[in-house]
């Protein structure tokens, strides 16, 4: 099991900086690998059972306790957990009504004309591949509405270094609107090109991360919780894009 920080903490919740390479909650029932909710009941005990249920594909039930969002396996960053049932319903439903505010950084491939920009786009399943969403006219199944700002942080001819902030919470969401946009995530290689991932292959992980949360919590206080880049990210930003 991976080291996993914690931000901050309280009667009601848990905030830890998620490293990547590590499931939120089992994919199916008793799954061996390690997940974030194994560590989070280890740790709290009296967790177990807070949340809503949730089955696999054969209809049997996965442990998710405590789960209010998810981040992708390969996504770090900041990730909020419900130590009681009450504290979960409370910001389940800020996450319901796009009242939480999230905010990631990413490093994708490609340069920006544009300094910040908007993305509304509908999103389905990928024609091509079942395991990926899209936002192509091509995109099957129900499409969702999907909405993505971006801003540009830093970028060379080959790379950006962006800022982005989901309005909506679609599977996939980010990695299918940049891929719309013709900038997959670096390291990616579920929607980068061949070509692309060919191109970074020294980078072990997609090089997305939650900066940072902005939600209420149970005593009415709204709070910005802050996960800083991890070491990859930061190392690939000095020598890829901003070398001195």
């Amino acid at each position: 099991m991976q080291t996993i920080e914690i931000l901050e903490e309280d009667d009601n919740v848990l905030v830890i900086n998620k490293p990547s390479g590590l499931l939120v909650h089992e994919e199916k029932q008793g799954s061996a690998e390690p997940t974030v909710v194994a560590w989070f009941l280890t740790t709290y005990p009296e967790a177990r059972g807070v949340g809503e249920p949730q089955y696999d594909m054969q209809g049997n039930l996965i442990e998710r306790s405590g789960v209010v969002h998810r981040l992708d396996k390969g996504t770090s960053g900041v990730l909020i957990l419900a130590k009681t049932q009450e504290a979960y319903n409370h910001l389940k439903s800020q996450f319901h009504d796009r009242l939480a505010q999230k905010e990631y950084q990413a490093i994708v491939y490609g340069y920006f004309k544009a300094i910040k920009g908007r993305i509304e786009a509908k999103i389905g399943r990928a024609k091509s591949d079942p395991r990926k969403r899209s936002a192509f006219k091509n995109a099957v199944g129900t499409l969702r509405d999907a909405v993505t700002d971006w801003e540009l942080i830093t970028q060379n001819a080959q790379f950006a270094h962006i800022r982005l902030m989901p309005k909506t919470g679609r599977t996939h969401q980010l990695r299918a609107h940049l891929t719309f946009l013709s900038h997959p995530i670096v390291g990616d290689g579920l929607y980068a090109t061949k070509e692309q991932f060919r191109s970074t292959q020294e980078v072990s992980r997609i090089l997305l991360h939650a900066h940072s949360l902005t939600i209420t919590l149970l005593n009415g206080e709204q709070k910005k919780f802050t996960a800083p880049l991890p070491g990859d990210f930061t190392h690939f930003i000095h020598k890829k894009i901003t070398p001195a």
